[in-house]
């Protein structure tokens, strides 16, 4: 057995430890939602005409009320 393991065990379980807190208190959906801001940004108003001409159906969002 090598020596000092009970060191080792001691910081791999305060490692693992920490991370797992980090983990729950940090919501995962809020981390993603900025990151695909910033992608959309990136790809800027061009590329979205770009796609919206290759559409062959334009229609799109929420029926319309009949009256």
């Amino acid at each position: 057995m090598p020596e000092g393991r009970s060191e080792a065990a001691t910081a791999l379980l305060s490692a693992a430890l920490h991370l797992a807190n980090d983990l729950l208190s940090v919501s995962p959906a809020a981390v993603l939602g900025k990151k695909g801001g910033k992608k959309t940004a990136e790809r800027g108003p061009e590329y979205y005409a770009k796609i919206a001409a290759l559409r062959t159906t334009h229609g799109g969002g929420r029926p319309k009320k009949m009256q």
